[in-house]
Parts: structure tokens; C-alpha cells; sequence
């Protein structure tokens, strides 16, 4: 969700402009997709290389987090939405844990879209921990080096309950995957888009959407093995 603080500043605004306009943003694509069935939406809301922003800006951000976990609770229940999260909330601040979890225990019987907020993420970090906690249980005797696969690895991942995403949403003109899913996205389709994340309405959802739609997966075959499999 990029594009906050280049919107605010082409309106000469402060940046926490943008970051409040860009929640509208999150309403819009979180209901656009609950209508469409989606079934996991995403979003990299904040990470780990984050934290070397202006302090005035981390602290609005955390801040802003905090009130619209606590304004949209009502909602997500009422659109049977589940909150969740991945990445490392340890570093984040006690009344933002405080609420993030509120919010999970307050959505856990949800079972319609499962909205997943990466907060103090990183893919990198991710991996690394995956790997540690992997050599932990090999020399604990709980894990059988010569039966290791993808599931095993995957299974050791903050997304270990969550399927691989199907569409990457890229805004604001960026070509990058700025440390996000990297394991997670080896099939993934990539979808890059000009417009700043708070000009990013249902209606460009749904472009993102149609778009996608229209692309073959073909996961290493050929388009003929996927017409006709046998």
C-alpha cells in the first residue's frame, strides 16, 4: 500500500495525511473483496525497515493503527470478517499490541474474509526464524532432515495456516517487492499500478481483479497440459 506520502505531499500536506486517507483505502479494498469472495486479503501495513522513518511519522502511524483497529471492529463483525496478523509484534507498542489483539479475539469466530495485517514484517526475518526454529527441533530430535520439503518449511512460516497468495497488488508506480512474502510468492501474479495507494478505490480492486482474470497460470507447464491436463 504505497503512495501515502507522495499523495499528501502533492496536496502540500504533512505526511500523516496521506497515511489517514490511505485507511480509507483499506475500507474500500477490504469490502471489495469480502463482496467479491475473496477469502485472504494481505496487507503490508508496516515494516521492519519502517521503523527508520521520521519518529513523528512512526508514532502517527501507530497511533492511526490503533484507532482504526478500534472504529472498525464493529464493521468487521458485521461483514463476518476475521482480523489477523503476521510478522513480529514484539517491537510494537504496548497500546497497539493491546488493541491488535482486541481486535483478533474480538473477529476469532469470524469465518468469512480473513484480513491479515503484516505489521513489523519482514520476509528476510522471516525466513531466518523459519530456519532457526527448524535447526532447533532437528537437534531436539523433532525434525528428520532426510523428509524435509516445501510443506515442512512452510509449516515453519508466520503464513504456516495461510495459502499462498494468488495476486501481488503493487501501487504508487513501484517495481519491487520490498522484502514482502518472498517465500510465499514464487507463483504469485504481480500486478504494478501508477496510482498512490489513497487513489486506490473498489474500482481499481476490481481492474486489479479483471486483470487478473484474464492471465494463464501455468506453474512450470504448458498451456496445453493446462487445457488438457491428461
Amino acid at each position: 500500500m504505497d503512495g501515502n506520502g507522495r499523495w499528501a505531499k502533492g496536496k502540500n500536506r504533512p505526511r500523516v495525511f496521506g497515511h489517514k486517507n490511505g485507511v480509507k483505502s483499506v475500507r474500500e479494498v477490504t469490502e471489495a473483496a469480502a463482496e467479491l469472495g475473496v477469502r485472504y486479503l494481505t496487507l503490508y501495513a508496516f515494516s521492519t525497515e519502517n521503523w527508520n522513518r521520521p519518529k513523528i511519522e512512526v508514532e502517527a502511524l501507530m497511533i492511526l493503527l490503533v484507532d482504526t483497529i478500534r472504529n472498525e471492529i464493529k464493521t468487521l463483525n458485521e461483514n463476518n470478517i476475521r482480523l489477523l496478523t503476521i510478522g513480529n509484534p514484539d517491537a510494537l507498542p504496548a497500546s497497539t499490541r493491546k488493541e491488535l489483539d482486541k481486535g483478533i479475539r474480538a473477529t476469532a469466530d469470524n469465518d468469512g474474509l480473513q484480513l491479515i495485517l503484516a505489521l513489523n514484517y519482514s520476509s528476510r526475518e522471516e525466513i531466518q526464524n523459519a530456519f532457526c526454529r527448524m535447526l532447533a527441533d532437528y537437534d531436539a530430535g523433532l525434525l528428520n532432515s532426510g523428509n524435509l520439503n516445501d510443506n515442512t518449511i512452510r509449516n515453519y512460516l508466520y503464513t504456516s495456516a495461510i495459502p499462498d497468495p494468488d495476486l501481488l497488488i503493487r501501487t504508487s508506480g513501484e517495481y519491487r517487492i520490498s522484502n514482502f512474502l518472498l517465500w510465499q510468492i514464487a507463483y504469485t501474479e504481480m500486478y504494478f499500478t501508477e496510482t498512490l495507494w489513497p487513489d486506490f478505490h473498489k474500482e481499481s480492486f476490481y481492474k486489479a481483479i479483471l486483470d487478473f482474470q484474464q492471465r494463464e497460470r501455468r506453474f512450470g507447464k504448458t498451456s496445453e497440459q493446462i487445457i488438457s491436463p491428461i
